[in-house]
């Protein structure tokens, strides 16, 4: 689109200046050049005669029918046809037989729709078969000469053009493949810095969240310490509210920054970091934990993630919401799963439990646990007010992958890979077997009609020809003067349908209808022909009319026949 807005003005600005469109020149050539042909066969005498505003009115027609070409090129098309059925009803011509081809060409090269064409085709034909037939000649040949000219200088350059314009949208359709998926690997990138950001936000939760409770529950033991003046607990008191305050400020961000989907697998927990050393961290920051972990596990990697973060999470939520209260933290390693259980009690006589949290923690845990292919649960553990925590984590990554969850956050994590580059080199391919198997069907079905009509129009000749040859014996006992009645019998079932009235060695005598016949079966070549005149029911005159280039042997050859 950039490109055409940055063009159009260049292209404007040209048209102002030469003070002719564009186009202008390439239709003016096709013009010239569809014009030249009518032009040189009536200058080299290739045509009949004919007087010069003919060929003036020709131009004109043709400069019409290239003017439409572009919006019209059915009414191009049929421009063209109509001069040729003018010129010829058999529709061949050396005039405007180019020009028939190559505005066919066009038409299938610039329209699309083809139900124009299946209409134009067929009224070009009937309107020359009404010419050939209001001739009062044989229409035989002239028929099969307007079939074979419209079918090999219409119908066959229309199906060029037609592939034409198929490979150009199919070129077209490529770059337009190649700009989505651009677009597409935009999207993938722009999903991948999200689910960074989510990543990003759940670690803040988890980490900062939790020093900044042990902060808190620092401040708050400071608070209550005895021997402290007034002063000194005044600025605990502000330096607990400042640490709470912070961790809601961090719970608001991470819920800005936080993402809908499942986030993908979180970086490692860090070399110096594990369940004891946060236990500890809790403990020395005044937490009372009741710990049972394992000594030496070698847990996986995903697995062991999920365990410290529950933990964390857990101890975060204690030391929030019930400062002071005793924690129970266990972890059970199996050989095929780990079972994580924190139980805390109820809020102490005389703690200051923060306002309630909105879930982002225990959400994101869910959502680990998830991933992990296990199971979690979160809820009140007693009457008196407790808190438990228990995650279920499955060791064996088979358990883990038949996760619903789990299937679901692989599927959002899963990137486009060769596979889909695959596909979209088959959808190309396929595109481009379809576009030849488009093209190649309609061409097959005219190349066989045109096989089927030259076999036909050849066998036709060839009838007609060895049914219309007069036997030069049967001639020379032919006897002028005799009747009709005895003449008949000698004479071949058809008689010739195109004359050589050229080669005539003498005009027929005056009143009589003369027959034309073959004085040999040859086929595509010229031969000798046979006159024979009728006048009241009787043979009146009899010649031969020798083939081209021959006439100076008629006399030798004829002493021969009657040898």
């Amino acid at each position: 689109m950039s490109r055409r807005m940055t063009t159009a003005p260049a292209t404007a600005l040209t048209r102002a200046g030469t003070g002719l469109p564009t186009r202008a020149l390439p239709d003016a050539l096709l013009w010239a050049a569809l014009t030249a042909p009518g032009v040189a066969a009536d200058l080299l005498g290739l045509n009949a005669p004919r007087p010069w505003w003919q060929t003036a009115a020709g131009a004109a027609v043709l400069a019409v029918a290239v003017a439409v070409s572009r919006a019209r090129p059915v009414l191009a098309l049929g421009l063209a046809a109509g001069l040729g059925l003018a010129a010829s009803p058999s529709l061949f011509t050396l005039s405007y037989g180019p020009a028939l081809s190559v505005l066919a060409f066009l038409l299938g090269r610039r329209s699309a729709r083809t139900r124009p064409v299946l209409y134009a085709f067929p009224a070009v034909a009937a309107a020359g078969t009404v010419l050939v037939l209001a001739r009062h000649v044989d229409p035989v040949v002239e028929w099969l000469v307007l079939i074979g000219t419209l079918l090999f200088g219409a119908v066959f350059p229309w199906l060029a053009g037609r592939y034409r314009r198929q490979a150009r949208e199919l070129v077209a359709a490529g770059w337009s493949r190649a700009a989505q998926l651009e677009r597409e690997q935009e999207i993938v990138a722009d999903r991948a810095r999200l689910r960074e950001r989510a990543r990003i936000a759940q670690d803040m939760h988890d980490s900062l969240g939790h020093e900044l409770s042990l902060i808190a529950l620092r401040a708050g033991a400071l608070q209550v310490a005895p021997g402290l003046d007034a002063a000194h607990r005044a600025a605990a008191a502000d330096l607990r509210e400042a640490a709470a305050s912070a961790t809601d400020r961090l719970r608001d961000i991470i819920g800005v920054l936080r993402d809908a989907a499942p986030p993908g697998p979180a970086p490692l927990a860090p070399p110096d970091d594990s369940l004891p050393a946060l236990v500890d961290r809790a403990t020395a920051s005044g937490l009372p934990v009741r710990a049972r972990l394992p000594r030496e596990a070698a847990l996986p990697p995903l697995v062991e993630r999920a365990a410290y973060r529950v933990v964390q999470e857990a101890l975060t939520n204690a030391a929030k919401h019930a400062p002071g209260a005793e924690v129970a933290v266990t972890v059970d390693t199996g050989p095929r799963e780990t079972l994580v259980t924190v139980v805390s009690g109820p809020a102490p006589e005389g703690g200051a439990p923060s306002a309630g949290g909105s879930g982002t923690g225990l959400l994101g845990l869910r959502e680990r646990v998830a991933l992990a292919g296990g199971e979690f649960t979160a809820g009140t553990s007693t009457d008196d007010g407790g808190f438990r925590v228990s995650a279920r984590l499955p060791h064996e990554p088979g358990s883990r992958s038949g996760s619903p969850d789990a299937a679901r956050a692989g599927l959002a994590e899963r990137p486009e890979g060769p596979e889909d580059g695959c596909r979209d080199t088959d959808a190309l391919a396929h595109a481009r077997r379809t576009a030849r198997r488009r093209f190649a069907v309609p061409f097959a079905v005219a190349a066989a009609a045109g096989a089927v009509f030259v076999a036909g129009a050849f066998g036709w000749y060839a009838s007609v020809k060895a049914h219309s040859v007069l036997k030069p014996a049967d001639y020379a006992a032919l006897r002028v003067g005799a009747p009709y009645a005895d003449v008949a019998p000698l004479l071949p079932d058809r008689q010739v349908a195109d004359p050589p009235a050229g080669r005539n060695p003498a005009a027929p005598p005056a009143g009589a209808e003369c027959r034309y016949y073959r004085a040999s079966g040859e086929l595509f070549v010229s031969v000798e022909h046979f006159r024979l005149c009728f006048r009241d029911g009787h043979l009146v005159a009899k010649s031969r009319i020798p083939r081209a280039g021959t006439a100076g042997v008629v006399e030798q050859e004829e002493k021969e026949w009657l040898r």
